[in-house]
């Protein structure tokens, strides 16, 4: 018999400033490890004002970790202490490997509002110090698919059925989907049994199969049990948009400062003590 998942808790996103003054929401971060395990860290830095965004996030390290960013509209630059630099356009990702360390900046562009998403995926212990890599995923590159006759899903990692995402052979194994419903839909999907799953209200809203109510609007990061193996999403009288995430938890200690994530705490100095002395970025 298959079972649900069901709804185990519902974060909504939090104003904060980071980079040079960038004003985004928050979803989750260190304060909720280790509920989301593989993931670290949830933000959407979308905004209409270039106030709110244009001073983007100049050049700063990272180790340990892999970052994911997703644009939907407009366009972020960015530059790296390995010679790589480039735009991400709307539609395209950027799927980055820090390992064992990296420097860069990622700049949003214009004037006319942009609407992107960064999602962290930590690194198992045995890979944290990995050569850096990109991994740059352009919109047409990424498959769109019918789901039922109420849903359309971009596979950007994982499967869906026969689907396969260009993001492939990431330790966590994780699924990554951009999720459109129309009105009054539902969307259905199969994932593994201890799977740590949440999703990200766009717009419209959602609630599980098994809801009275569709509750869960815009803004909210909706996390689901591990239990339960079909994830079974209804959506409102405006349909939905969500982003859904899924993977295999690492269940390793963490050890997490500012844009740095290990296993110890002597793993943390060592990082930015290498910052001091000019050894952080290793030569291959």
């Amino acid at each position: 018999m298959t079972h649900n998942k069901t709804i185990v808790e519902v974060i909504h996103t939090r104003k904060t400033l980071e980079g040079a003054g960038v004003r985004l929401h928050r979803g989750f971060a260190n304060a909720e490890v280790p509920k989301f395990d593989p993931f670290l860290l949830f933000d959407d830095f979308s905004g209409e004002d270039p106030d709110d965004y244009i001073k983007g996030f100049p050049w700063h390290p990272h180790r340990g970790i892999e970052t994911i960013t997703y644009m939907l509209h407009g366009e972020v630059r960015h530059h790296d202490s390995a010679g790589h630099s480039g735009e991400i356009r709307g539609g395209d990702v950027q799927w980055m490997t820090a390992g064992s360390g990296i420097m860069h900046e990622e700049m949003p562009q214009g004037i006319h509002g942009i609407q992107g998403f960064q999602l962290w995926l930590n690194l198992p212990q045995k890979s944290k110090m990995t050569d850096p890599k990109y991994r740059d995923v352009l919109k047409k590159d990424i498959p769109s698919t019918a789901v039922g006759k109420s849903a359309t899903v971009k596979v950007i990692a994982g499967e869906l059925g026969n689907i396969i995402g260009p993001v492939k052979d990431v330790k966590a194994e994780p699924i990554y989907l951009d999720v459109q419903i129309k009105p009054h839909g539902e969307f259905k999907f199969e994932i593994p049994f201890d799977y740590n799953t949440f999703c990200f209200v766009i717009s419209g809203a959602i609630g599980t199969s098994d809801d009275e109510k569709v509750s869960y609007g815009k803004d909210n990061i909706v996390l689901f049990s591990r239990t339960g193996s079909q994830l079974s999403l209804k959506s409102g009288v405006n349909g939905a948009h969500i982003l859904l995430m899924s993977g295999r938890p690492l269940n390793e200690p963490i050890s997490w400062y500012g844009p740095i994530v290990m296993n110890s705490r002597a793993e943390i100095e060592t990082a930015y003590n290498e910052l001091q002395t000019g050894e952080f970025i290793k030569k291959n």
